[in-house]
């Protein structure tokens, strides 16, 4: 298990590696999670890297400023358009790139000890090119989270994920949900080599 990490929810610990799915309804429940996740990381000294979609970067980066930064880098916040849906469609190694690059840049070229990653998945009710990618890409990041110390919160909106079977392909993707402000181990999950085999 190794070191728990605060999630900056009252009595919520992770741990280095996770992959959590994080069931939410509307944008306050959102920020409920994400901005205490957030400056939780800022105050450990984390990278924290977060990309939104329903919510412009800079407001977010604005809803942090009272925390102290270990540098100016600490926080990177990007839109969906700019990271998930780049050259707008989604391709899930680009995707799977992008977030080794953050990883890899932040412990090549600073003193940090974690990454710690958020994305908003909204964009993946968008009617684009490789949307239909996205249990696969889900599946595929377990694999990647061990060659760096690193975090992944996935926010999924149940006000807008509402396809109760997209939803458990989805939680099949993920080691762990967070739910009413609850971790747990989901007993859903299924091994990327297994699910991807099913897959195809």
């Amino acid at each position: 298990m190794g070191t728990t990490l605060a999630t900056g929810l009252p009595g919520v610990s992770m741990n280095v590696s996770d992959h959590i799915c994080a069931f939410y309804r509307g944008v306050q429940e959102r920020d409920e999670v994400l901005l205490p996740y957030l400056r939780a990381g800022l105050r450990a000294g984390d990278k924290c890297i977060c990309v939104v979609d329903s919510t412009d970067p800079d407001a977010l980066c604005a809803e942090l400023t009272d925390e102290p930064r270990v540098d100016d880098d600490q926080l990177s916040a990007f839109r969906s358009e700019d990271s998930y849906l780049l050259h707008g469609r989604f391709a899930p190694d680009d995707m799977l790139d992008f977030w080794e690059s953050v990883a890899r840049s932040a412990f090549a070229f600073h003193d940090y000890t974690l990454v710690r990653a958020v994305g908003e998945m909204t964009w993946a009710l968008r009617d684009l090119p490789g949307v239909d990618l996205l249990v696969a890409y889900e599946a595929e990041l377990n694999r990647q989270l061990h060659k760096y110390p690193q975090v992944v919160l996935c926010l999924y909106d149940l006000e807008r994920f509402t396809d109760g079977e997209a939803l458990m392909e989805i939680l099949r993707t993920h080691p762990q949900v967070l739910m009413s402000r609850m971790l747990v181990d989901n007993p859903w999950y299924i091994e990327p080599d297994e699910l991807l085999t099913h897959q195809r």
